[in-house]
């Protein structure tokens, strides 16, 4: 069984998909500590082919399930996690990518702080051209991405809820540290892309599920 399960919802990335995978594919921890699962979310463009040029069933440490109609973000991160068996998750964007030690530092502090339910890292922001911008701190301006969760624990909180197609991260996040604690590594070893499809430009509908979630949680 696989120690970690890195999580990715992918929607029409044929431009960002590859980079994503390459840096997960060169991590500093051993190739049978973890599997990258992916959800293919019945994308319309070139994903598709993009992902094939990573996965020889053979050998690849990849995994690709591939949904027949767009399910939406929530559904596709729960598909991801259903199908793991791992002892921990973390959820990577398919626009984003990491650093070489991500996986074996967030790994290794679980391990070895049995305390700990969950531990989030800093992450930096760039541009489409990979410059970084700035770094953020993961506690002051928290994301989706690079936290690594107990699996059983994420199960027991019932998952993603699938009718936050925007917000699922904050409603899970709420619904989380009601009995658990995600705790800070300071080190940025994440990297969130910034560009124009970013789905939190569209403020339409962030507006809207960011009312969701004060009518859900009483905010």
């Amino acid at each position: 069984m696989n120690k970690v399960s890195v999580i990715i919802a992918a929607y029409n990335q044929e431009k960002y998909i590859g980079r994503c995978l390459r840096s997960l594919l060169q991590q500093n921890l051993s190739n049978d500590l973890y599997e990258i699962i992916i959800v293919n979310d019945a994308s319309d463009d070139r994903t598709s082919y993009a992902l094939d040029l990573f996965c020889d069933p053979r050998k690849s440490i990849i995994k690709v399930i591939n949904n027949k109609n767009n399910l939406g973000l929530p559904s596709s991160l729960n598909k991801a996690i259903k199908f793991s068996d791992s002892k921990y998750i973390v959820r990577v964007d398919s626009d984003d990518w990491v650093s070489k030690d991500f996986l074996k530092i967030l790994y290794t502090f679980l391990e070895n702080n049995t305390y700990m339910d969950a531990i989030a890292c800093d992450y930096t922001i760039t541009n489409d051209k990979e410059e970084i911008l700035e770094r953020k701190n993961c506690n002051n301006y928290p994301i989706a991405c690079g936290i690594m969760f107990r699996r059983k624990q994420i199960l027991e909180i019932g998952l993603y809820d699938e009718n936050f197609y925007w917000n699922e991260e904050k409603d899970l996040r709420i619904r989380f540290e009601k009995k658990y604690k995600i705790h800070r590594l300071e080190l940025p070893l994440y990297r969130y892309r910034k560009h124009f499809s970013n789905m939190t430009n569209n403020q339409n509908s962030v507006n809207l599920y960011n009312q969701k979630l004060k009518e859900k949680h009483s905010l």
